[in-house]
């Protein structure tokens, strides 16, 4: 069974200026285990990243859904809150649930939020919306046959102005209601006290 993984990868990068720089960035990915997600980063990112890149971290990620729009490459995790009834009717306690959402800015992420919990059947707040530093995710695969981290809609608008294309994924085992992440940090003696991106999925706090 799939959940989602936060991967740390540190590499030389190429700016655009043409100047090489030591970098750490996030990645998200769906895996069965911390050794399938090492694996499955090496996978990705070996024809992707020019010369050696180190795994420098890996984290579980507590992620209910993932809203990928085709129109912008910047996430945004969205913190949204909800009354739990039990059998009774009676109210329970209060349910959070983590969403990442793809969006120009705050207020885009927001309403692609709402719209993509619009058919949900009990009233909801978003708590937080805060910038992610993912750079990009790569969720399940057709040959992943045991992975629940599917696509699972796609929306379309064949109206004649473009409407930005949405795909969702989800990852069952992430679900855990403000449960401590599970975390493997690579072994490296040479890493940096502090890395030029920080992963608010790694050491998330319950706001």
């Amino acid at each position: 069974m799939n959940s989602w993984f936060t991967v740390k990868v540190k590499y030389t990068k190429q700016l655009e200026n043409g100047s090489f720089k030591r970098v750490s960035e996030p990645y998200l990915l769906a895996a069965m285990t911390f050794t399938d997600a090492e694996a499955r980063i090496y996978e990705e990112l070996g024809t992707t990243i020019r010369g050696e890149f180190q795994v420098t971290g890996i984290a579980r990620t507590d992620l209910h859904d993932i809203f990928q729009y085709d129109d912008t490459e910047t996430w945004f995790k969205c913190k949204v809150t909800y009354d739990r009834m039990d059998e009774e009717g009676e109210k329970a306690k209060t349910v959070s649930q983590n969403f990442l959402v793809s969006a120009a800015n705050v207020k885009e992420a927001y309403e692609r939020t709402v719209e993509s919990l619009s058919t949900m059947m009990i009233d909801f707040v978003i708590a937080s919306i805060v910038s992610s530093p993912i750079v990009e995710i790569f969720p399940y695969r057709e040959e992943d046959v045991q992975s629940p981290a599917m696509k699972k809609i796609v929306v379309e608008d064949e109206s004649e102005e473009r409407t930005p294309v949405r795909a969702v994924f989800s990852a069952s085992g992430s679900d855990f209601d403000d449960t401590e992440e599970e975390v493997f940090v690579a072994d490296e003696s040479e890493e940096d006290s502090t890395s030029e991106l920080e992963d608010d999925f790694s050491n998330d706090e319950d706001e």
